[in-house]
């Protein structure tokens, strides 16, 4: 017989799973789980060893939305610590994703510039292009480098850059392969300090010889 603590936390682990799953019941749950390749997206244990719950990364009291961005897998196991150990204050994030910086040319985009977006997230061409096609993945809030952003950017980042991939392949039959590149530092590259993603389209005769692709960057490395 378990006594009435054990019954308690049982009830209060199931009243959890329910609710966690009855939050996103459907499409949205099928592609939360389809992202994370029914894996927990922090230890990554796959669904048929521990069952996966879908929760927010930022909580809803916390101001986190039912999106499909502000949604993660968990198996119940991580997903149990995270409630009782993460002690990140969330209070204020929300607010954050409004940052905005005076004179910085991605904080500033002409709308009419925008081909694509999400709720955290733009795509524009860039006004400098390698090839045709070649766009960039900006977030919304003006943050410096890739590593600085939330994993619900991260999200949106990578939707956008699905989205734009198929949408410049559909319209382009000669696109056959695509750079994506990131630069992070003044050292690597960067020239605007508010993250920006590169999806660069590449075409068969493009260049001489492709091979090394990115690891371009230092030319005399290129080739190995």
């Amino acid at each position: 017989m378990l006594g009435v603590a054990s019954t308690a936390i049982i009830f209060n682990c199931l009243l959890r799973t329910w609710w966690l799953n009855g939050l996103c019941t459907g499409t949205l749950r099928y592609e939360v789980l389809k992202r994370a390749k029914s894996r927990c997206e922090l230890c990554g244990v796959p669904n048929d060893e521990k069952a996966l719950e879908v929760d927010h990364i930022v909580p809803r009291n916390r101001g986190g939305v039912d999106d499909l961005m502000n949604l993660q897998a968990l198996c119940y196991s991580c997903n149990a610590m995270k409630r009782d150990r993460d002690d990140t204050d969330f209070r204020g994030v929300a607010d954050t994703y409004n940052l905005r910086e005076p004179g910085c040319p991605f904080c500033n985009v002409d709308s009419a510039r925008v081909v694509a977006d999400n709720r955290l997230c733009f795509a524009i061409m860039d006004n400098f292009p390698v090839t045709e096609g070649h766009t960039l993945i900006i977030p919304k809030r003006h943050v410096a480098e890739y590593f600085e952003l939330y994993q619900p950017e991260l999200n949106g980042t990578q939707s956008l850059l699905s989205q734009m991939k198929q949408e410049i392949s559909r319209a382009d039959g000669r696109v056959s392969a695509f750079n994506i590149g990131v630069n992070i530092g003044i050292a690597a590259g960067q020239t605007v300090s508010h993250c920006h993603v590169h999806l660069i389209p590449r075409r068969d005769g493009d260049v001489e010889n492709p091979r090394g692709g990115v690891r371009g960057v230092i030319p005399a490395k290129q080739s190995y």
